[in-house]
């Protein structure tokens, strides 16, 4: 890789280590100048770097390693030592360890394939460009980032590095969901859908907060294993408080994307693809309950419009979120079970409610209900089930889980089911009806412009607010 395809952050960088670095540490001027992109032969493991190593980042380790095809070469984390960081530490007691992406990256870039991504949503952007301009592997947490303006410009990185191997975190993409879906659609069981009902109506870490606060968190004593300027990355300062770390950041407009950037996913990722769904043209704030400026509303109910495409009609997804706010039940709906295909959230196991997670999808003559990640969909009711059942194709077997998938990837055998160019457009969705509840309103979006057409306070914050001081050439690609 050339000069001009080194990021502008990293040439400078490169420039001011060269007299003082390279003498000392050899391998950082050569990790800076010569990104790795050779890919593991045949048999061997890929070298994997992991950014976030607690909670959801030390699940993402566990299922990554256990496929018997990464080995484990450098942790990263900027709350090393804390008590949610010591299994994953004490698996692996010998490899280096970090609290700055960059640092790692730039001591250790030369050893490094691939880099699992699990941390809060607004930090992915930066570990994975930082990656990806060294032809460093990614593999990231859902949604894919927190900002459109971020989704779009990792979509353009990827296009800039297609050497690079990516892969958006929504496991679905790899189960019999994705399968069975692909199946149907290119069978015409799956055709002329108008209008797709999505639901979460499990308990969320806000419900129950003071919806009439006026301010952010008062600070707090920086915990003492936790580097807080690094944790916050390109964000704008925030003070340090426990409701900001360890999952809690989810619950903030600031850093994460709520129960839509969570949930929809692994709820409408097969759709999304399979029905060519793109992005929406107008997207509704249609009720809200506790709305306030900083952190997401106790129950959401989002209206996004899809134009025709092809020879697809017009479609409408309707959100629900919130524990009592549970969508309209078409009649033969039966039994709303605790898929078994839904993984437990790092807290613990996720609660058996009214209605589970999934969805309920509307075509011309057919209507399926289904529910979230691997989740497989049913024909009702149960008697146009039994009579569509000789009709229905066969579905393939899964080759490979979603974090072997990658691994293969990355050596040359596979290639991803969830790769940024698809990832991106479904996390662009996400992001948009994120705008839709911060503002209460309705928004209407140019498809080809991709702007924000009637409200120019939403389109800035396609972009987000600028970046900190020394994160700016992040988003420059």
């Amino acid at each position: 890789m050339n000069s001009k395809d080194v990021s502008r952050r990293l040439f400078l960088r490169k420039a001011m280590m060269l007299s003082a670095a390279a003498a000392v540490a050899p391998n950082i001027l050569h990790a800076s100048t010569f990104p790795s992109t050779t890919l593991a032969k045949a048999g061997e493991r890929v070298n994997l770097a992991c950014c976030g190593i607690g909670n959801r980042g030390g699940e993402i380790i566990q299922a990554l390693y256990s496929t018997g095809l990464a080995n484990i070469v450098a942790l990263c984390d900027v709350d090393m030592g804390a008590p949610h960081t010591l299994k994953t530490l004490q698996q692996f007691p010998d490899v280096p360890r970090f609290k700055d992406f960059r640092e790692m990256f730039d001591k250790m870039g030369s050893q490094i394939e691939a880099v699992s991504v699990g941390v809060p949503d607004f930090s992915h952007f930066p570990i994975c460009v930082e990656a990806m301009g060294r032809g460093i592997h990614v593999y990231v947490e859902k949604p894919m980032a927190r900002t459109f303006n971020e989704c779009e410009l990792l979509m353009k990185a990827a296009d800039k590095y297609p050497k690079v191997v990516t892969q958006m975190g929504n496991q679905g993409h790899s189960e019999a969901n994705y399968f069975q879906f692909k199946a149907w659609v290119e069978a015409g069981i799956i055709k002329d859908v108008t209008a797709i009902t999505a639901h979460m109506n499990s308990p969320r870490r806000w419900h129950g907060w003071d919806t009439g606060i006026t301010t952010l968190p008062a600070a707090e004593p920086i915990p003492e294993t936790l580097d807080w300027d690094k944790w916050l990355t390109t964000r704008p300062f925030h003070n340090y408080n426990h409701d900001y770390v360890n999952g809690q950041w989810r619950c903030w407009y600031d850093f994460g994307l709520g129960a839509l950037g969570d949930w929809g996913a692994h709820i409408l990722d097969t759709a999304h693809q399979f029905l060519d769904l793109g992005l929406p043209e107008e997207v509704s704030a249609v009720k809200l309950e506790g709305h306030n400026d900083f952190f997401f509303p106790q129950a959401s109910t989002l209206s996004f419009k899809f134009p025709k495409r092809k020879k697809m009609p017009p479609l409408e997804i309707t959100w629900y979120d919130g524990v009592n706010n549970l969508p309209p039940i078409p009649e033969g709906y039966g039994v709303s079970g605790l898929d078994p295909n839904i993984p437990p959230p790092s807290t613990g196991k996720i609660e058996s409610t009214q209605l589970n997670p999934g969805k309920i999808i509307y075509s011309k003559d057919l209507t399926f209900k289904g529910g979230s990640h691997g989740s497989t969909l049913s024909i009702i009711p149960e008697e146009k089930a039994k009579e569509m059942a000789s009709k229905l194709p066969e579905v393939p077997v899964s080759p490979s889980n979603h974090f072997k998938n990658f691994l293969l990837a990355c050596k040359g055998e596979e290639q991803t089911r969830s790769p940024f160019h698809i990832a991106g457009p479904l996390s662009q969705v996400l992001c948009l009806g994120v705008l839709a509840q911060q503002l209460n309103t309705k928004l209407r979006f140019d498809r080809d412009k991709k702007m924000i057409t009637n409200n120019k306070t939403a389109n800035e914050l396609l972009m987000g607010p600028p970046p900190r001081k020394g994160w700016e050439d992040y988003y420059t690609i």
